[in-house]
């Protein structure tokens, strides 16, 4: 969130970045916390709105997506790359959750 917010910041140099800084990773949030699976065991297991799996990690994986091209244009490329394999790794050290994930229905 924090390579969204510093994103956000730069996109204006008035109040409106400050606003936007606020704003944009508070919107990435609810849209995190909103679209959830069904008895995640990595959650509480309830879901505002139930998706499917495969769904889920195509969101996670578009908001990681998303940090991780913020930070590349606000010309921070090795911090990107970072972030990029910090991720990889965490999915690879979750990959029972992927599986879990691509089983799982709404």
């Amino acid at each position: 969130m924090l390579s969204i917010a510093l994103w956000a910041w730069h996109l204006h140099t008035s109040w409106v970045g400050f606003v936007l800084a606020v704003m944009i990773p508070l919107l990435v949030a609810v849209i995190w916390g909103t679209f959830t699976v069904p008895d995640d065991p990595s959650r509480s297991g309830k879901a505002p709105v139930a998706i499917a799996g495969w769904m889920r990690l195509l969101l996670e994986l578009a908001i990681f997506s998303f940090g991780i091209w913020c930070l590349y244009a606000l010309e921070r490329p090795i911090l990107s790359i970072i972030l990029a394999c910090l991720v990889i790794l965490h999915y690879i050290i979750s990959i029972d959750r992927i599986r879990w994930l691509l089983a799982a229905k709404p």
